[in-house]
């Protein structure tokens, strides 16, 4: 059975309260749309330069989650896996990491991933990710890619039609299909924005409430 296209665009617990016990947890939404008793998720880590240490912490916390099958995908200096479609799309949930978003582009589209991930989201498996790897589903988005002075990005994977202003602290847009279902969230009290112009080169912002979903 072929499940609906889906993406969690995570914006990560980047400043999470001293008391905050559950890294990871976005992981686990995302674990949890993929609605198998036990899922195959994949990291994709590019954004990081296939850092081991990003890659080891993430094995420590995505298997805080319960039964699950966990891979990586690393493209540096080759691909760690023989066949990079078949592994990903046997994957429910394939998770990016954040980083450069503008590096992760450029290395994905070397690689061709931008048309393999695509084949992936059509046939159901979730995508998701934190930061870089929430930005890059969209059309574009503000990035600090290139220096500490935000700049825009603005060639996107775009399988959202869509711009995103990532780190609304702990807070995850989910997508199904190029709808916004629904805004969740890992800390109380958050909520996502959003943005559209308004007259005068003014802007209009609304609020998204988002739910508290957590493990």
């Amino acid at each position: 059975m072929i499940r609906e296209p889906q993406i969690l665009a995570c914006s990560g617990a980047l400043y999470p309260p001293a008391d905050y016990r559950h890294p990871g947890a976005q992981i686990w939404q995302a674990m949890r749309l993929a609605d198998v008793r036990r899922p195959r998720v994949c990291l994709i880590a590019t954004a990081t330069g296939d850092s081991r240490e990003h890659i080891t912490g993430w094995y420590e916390r995505a298997g805080s989650f319960g039964d699950a099958e966990l891979s990586h995908l690393t493209l540096f200096t080759q691909p760690n896996v023989p066949d990079v479609r078949a592994h990903l799309r046997a994957q429910d949930v394939i998770f990016v990491s954040g980083g450069s978003v503008v590096n992760l582009l450029a290395v994905w589209r070397a690689h061709r991933l931008e048309e393999i991930l695509r084949e992936c989201w059509e046939s159901g498996v979730v995508l998701a990710g934190q930061s870089a790897g929430s930005l890059c589903w969209h059309l574009g988005g503000v990035t600090d890619s290139f220096g500490d002075r935000l700049d825009v990005v603005a060639d996107g994977l775009a399988f959202l039609p869509f711009s995103n202003g990532v780190h609304e602290d702990g807070v995850a847009l989910h997508y199904v299909g190029t709808r916004l279902h629904e805004a969740v969230a890992v800390l109380p009290e958050r909520h996502a924005c959003f943005i559209e112009p308004g007259p005068g080169g003014s802007h209009r912002e609304t609020a998204i409430p988002a739910r508290l979903w957590m493990p």
